[in-house]
């Protein structure tokens, strides 16, 4: 059966419709660049409501394992290819890429000219689209949706490991890999909801928090920025992707939404502290703005080598590390692993200033 996917600005392209399609299916319409990684970008959170069209023209190669999810199911709202291989070549392959989408009925679109459709969003930016078996679609299409935050943050509290170092990580919608990075380093993780007071967190005790990855527009989140603030100002604090916008904004910075983001395996980021350059994995379609950062305590560390957008920030007093990338990669390089080192040293410290005041 023949699909289509419509975009806002009237463009439309047509493919293979691989699975069953129930109704229309909408979301924001993002490319992702790396060749590798698709399962974990299929349930990463941060993807929530969102058609994503990979750009590598085949996708599907190793099929989909029971290892590598980043969490319990997929968030996209839409898959656009190529062309998908039928078979998962490794021997760790359960399911073929459209078996997987197919158990999870979410709408998998082949043999679409994908480089058209990245050339739509490169030159006019991410936008809403439509996945559908009419070959015309109706407009406008939403272009705000709900707080996607509270559809992907646990909802009761969920504690991992025993280790010595207490982390409180708020989920705003995180990887498996964040918290295996920590418990990998001897941590015990507990897991809240991205909404916890901070009177609930002091009564856990962390030795620090962790403010993670998650989906949509960080402002709004702006109910939150008081409490986030004041968690923020009492614990070392490191913060990713989603987590480091708000840090901006809970310091009286300011976020902007990017033409059309970055999502991909190879971006490169400049470190001013180590004065190297580092591959990083990234998924975001706002960032902070650099000149909203000149009045407040934070200062810029990391910045994109490609548009020079902020990727990273240390607060001049406070123990807090904010970066726009991904350092758990997960799909990507793990050039950044070693900025989990840098928040358990900056926990360290913290409990040795208590121990000796």
């Amino acid at each position: 059966m023949n699909g289509y996917l419509h975009l806002s600005n009237g463009k439309s392209f047509v493919g293979k419709l691989e699975t069953a399609l129930d109704g229309d299916v909408s979301g924001e319409v993002v490319f992702f660049t790396g060749m590798t990684g698709y399962q974990e970008v299929l349930t990463d959170p941060s993807y929530k409501q969102q058609i994503i069209v990979f750009t590598y023209p085949l996708i599907g190669n190793y099929g989909i394992n029971e290892h590598d999810f980043e969490s319990k199911q997929p968030h996209v709202q839409a898959v656009v290819v190529y062309e998908a291989n039928p078979n998962g070549y490794h021997y760790e392959a359960k399911y073929s890429l459209k078996q997987y989408l197919q158990k999870w009925n979410i709408p998998l679109l082949t043999h679409v000219d994908t480089r058209a459709v990245v050339k739509q969003i490169r030159d006019q930016g991410a936008m809403p689209g439509k996945i559908s078996t009419q070959p015309t679609a109706t407009f406008p299409f939403e272009n705000e949706p709900e707080l996607l935050v509270k559809q992907v943050s646990v909802v009761n509290h969920e504690t991992y490991g025993t280790g010595d170092t207490h982390v409180v990580l708020i989920d705003f919608g995180y990887k498996k890999s964040i918290l295996h990075s920590l418990l990998k380093r001897n941590c015990k993780v507990t897991v809240v909801p991205y909404n916890t007071p901070f009177s609930v967190i002091r009564q856990l005790e962390p030795n620090g928090v962790l403010l993670s990855n998650g989906p949509g527009n960080p402002k709004q989140l702006v109910h939150e920025l008081e409490n986030i603030r004041a968690i923020i100002d009492h614990y070392p604090t490191l913060a990713i992707c989603l987590g480091h916008q708000l840090v901006a904004l809970a310091y009286g910075g300011n976020t902007k939404k990017l033409p059309f983001g970055h999502r991909g395996a190879n971006q490169p980021v400049y470190d001013a502290l180590k004065k190297k350059v580092f591959m990083t994995s990234q998924n975001h379609g706002y960032v902070v703005e650099a000149s909203s950062l000149a009045k407040t305590p934070l200062s810029i560390r990391f910045t994109n080598v490609n548009d020079g957008s902020v990727e990273g920030m240390i607060h001049q007093m406070k123990p807090i590390l904010s970066v726009q990338y991904h350092p758990e990669a997960h799909p990507g390089p793990n050039d950044t692993d070693m900025i989990f080192e840098e928040f358990l040293e900056m926990m360290k410290a913290a409990r040795k200033e208590k121990v000796y005041a």
